[in-house]
């Protein structure tokens, strides 16, 4: 689609929109359709349009002047009287203003949908993908994953509204929660997944219930029953029309009015109905789906909650977790992802057994796309790979790990809330807690040891004798060359040239003292049925114990407590139910 099919705001709107006190809300139709077709669906719906929208924004004066000139003599509707109008007058005060296909928004999904799933979707991968966000008939908050896939999205959703009950409540009381509180807890989670990516705006990709047409007749249905007036959009969505970029925003979409957005998502202004010819629950192929997108523009966060909460059936519908991966993807923003994943070669979404790769883990858990878990950017090879930057909300451990696969930083291993996604070779489920010190503030000692260890990425728990000095300078303590020469003779008395890690904590942080407690109750989920006592999804809780020392056994045989040492070296715990023990997988 050309930037010509994009109209300016008229000077009446734009007045309307400055005059508004509320969030505005901003709607784009963006079929992912081939170009050709695309723009002569734009070019018809242009000449269709009211002429209370102007032509193809342009930076010329002369075209302003012209402009101005038209709106004076200007019918009471807004079109400009010209004999070739006026016969065609009647016919344009049925159509009301039809908001403008968003080239933008058009181009970023083409490109998201080809970073996602590479040249050709394939259907099966498209199938598992293909469900909603659903709850666990036998655990209020726990939500069901139906087939492989799609963990790479719900589980971080699922982690975040854990984050949000150990965040608000003293006390678990999971199985008395309401289906009333559970649906605000899911759109308060997804809101905090898409704040993160701190974006101007949120751009939410929705479905279509009707199938998009470029023919003639179907511009013209659509143009007749998708909005009203541009005045009584105005009216509803609020620009402030005073921003530095209000001008940008008002040339890619109009604001959306209630009524054009029922429309859209297939209900009815009555009784909330879907009237559309597509049921929700028919499977849809990869091409239907992608050519029936468009999407909203949000400038604040309460007012997609309130969205979500009025079309909450977007969310539970068939394509609802999909949907919202394309909204996070959308809201980063395509350029910013790119940036993040640095290699592009490979689709995120594995090609034959459809899992999610780690960028989109990090994406839903941090707002960052980067391709790596540890801390800040490491150089490998001359190459500068971005990992975490900050602590996350929300943590992450695997398995692979333990397999020297990669190495998760401390950022990751120590959120600012106690919940963790937990990441097997096949699948992703979350492990949480009630317990607060669990992610308490570093002690000293604690970030002597982190730092010392992040000198020591292969984790032999020693360095190099000729790295003390750098990592004594990163503590903040003596690092002098004859000071750092006595302290090497001491560590090492045998002249080994390393450093061991006991020795090095002993000599400067001998008073030691973990600030996570010595026993903790830990809980895990595990969104696929078939991983579950009796395919019944929900919560197993487990005790846990630190043991003394840093020796550990490693059992290969049992992942679950494999990946938990990745993160309490010296943990053993012990799952409260006898006949099931919680699965990575």
């Amino acid at each position: 689609m050309n930037e010509e099919t994009v109209g300016e705001p008229s000077e009446k709107s734009a007045s309307q929109k400055t005059a508004s006190a509320s969030t505005s809300m901003t709607l784009a139709s963006a079929a992912l359709e081939p170009n050709d077709t695309a723009t002569a669906a734009g070019q018809q719906q242009q000449e269709q349009r009211p002429t209370t929208s102007a032509g193809p924004p342009t930076t010329s004066a002369a075209h302003h002047q012209q402009q101005q000139q038209q709106q004076a003599s200007s019918t009471p509707d807004g079109g400009p009287q010209t004999p070739k109008q006026k016969p065609q007058q009647q016919q344009q005060q049925q159509l009301p203003p039809m908001p403008q296909l968003n080239a933008n928004d058009m181009r970023e999904l083409r490109e998201i949908k080809q970073l996602l799933w590479g040249d050709n979707v394939r259907e099966d991968v498209f199938k598992r993908w293909s469900q909603g966000f659903e709850f666990s008939d036998y655990e209020p908050s726990a939500l069901v994953q139906k087939q492989g896939g799609p963990c790479a999205v719900i589980a971080p959703v699922q982690a975040y509204l854990l984050k949000i009950i150990t965040m608000d409540t003293h006390e678990f009381r999971l199985s008395e929660i309401t289906p009333a509180e559970c649906k605000r807890l899911l759109i308060q989670a997804l809101c905090n997944i898409l704040r993160n990516c701190r974006a101007p705006r949120y751009r939410l990709v929705q479905l279509h219930r009707h199938r998009i047409s470029s023919d003639n007749q179907a511009t013209k249905e659509r143009a007749t029953t998708s909005g009203t007036a541009a005045a009584a959009a105005a009216a509803v969505g609020a620009g402030t029309g005073a921003g530095p970029n209000a001008n940008e925003v008002d040339e890619e979409a109009e604001e959306a009015t209630p009524e054009t957005v029922d429309h859209l998502t297939g209900k009815d202004n009555k009784g909330g109905q879907d009237s559309s010819e597509h049921h929700p629950d028919r499977d849809l192929t990869p091409e239907e789906f992608h050519a029936r997108l468009y999407t909203l523009h949000f400038l604040d966060g309460p007012t997609v909650a309130r969205y979500f909460g009025d079309h909450y059936n977007q969310l539970t519908d068939t394509y609802g977790v999909m949907l919202f991966m394309y909204s996070v993807f959308l809201t980063k923003g395509i350029e910013l992802v790119a940036a993040d994943i640095s290699d592009t070669s490979e689709p995120i979404i594995h090609r034959t057994f459809g899992y999610g790769g780690q960028s989109m883990i990090n994406l839903m858990l941090t707002g960052r796309a980067v391709g790596y878990v540890w801390d800040h950017e490491q150089d490998v090879g001359g190459l500068k790979l971005r990992g975490i930057c900050e602590q996350s909300d929300i943590g992450y451990i695997t398995t692979m790990e333990q397999m020297r696969y990669c190495t998760v930083g401390s950022f990751y291993k120590n959120p600012r809330y106690p919940v963790w996604v937990m990441g097997s070779d096949t699948h992703l489920t979350v492990l949480f807690s009630h317990e607060k010190k669990l992610v308490s503030p570093e002690t000293p000692s604690e970030h002597g040891r982190r730092v010392f260890k992040s000198y020591d990425p292969e984790g032999n728990n020693f360095i190099a004798s000729s790295l003390l000095r750098e990592v004594l300078a990163q503590l903040n303590l003596v690092s002098e060359q004859g000071y750092v020469n006595l302290m090497m003779k001491r560590l090492d008395p045998e002249n080994l040239g390393i450093i061991l890690l006991n020795a090095f904590m002993e000599e400067f942080f001998p008073c030691e003292r973990h600030s996570a407690p010595d026993t903790f109750e830990l809980m895990h989920y595990n969104g696929i049925p078939g991983s579950n006592d009796n395919n019944k999804v929900r919560y197993y809780c487990g005790s846990a114990i630190l043991l003394e020392g840093d020796l550990k056994s490693i059992c290969a045989s049992n992942p679950m407590v494999t990946c938990l040492q990745t993160k309490w070296p010296n943990i053993e715990i012990n799952w409260h139910d006898p006949w099931h023990t919680p699965s990575l997988n």
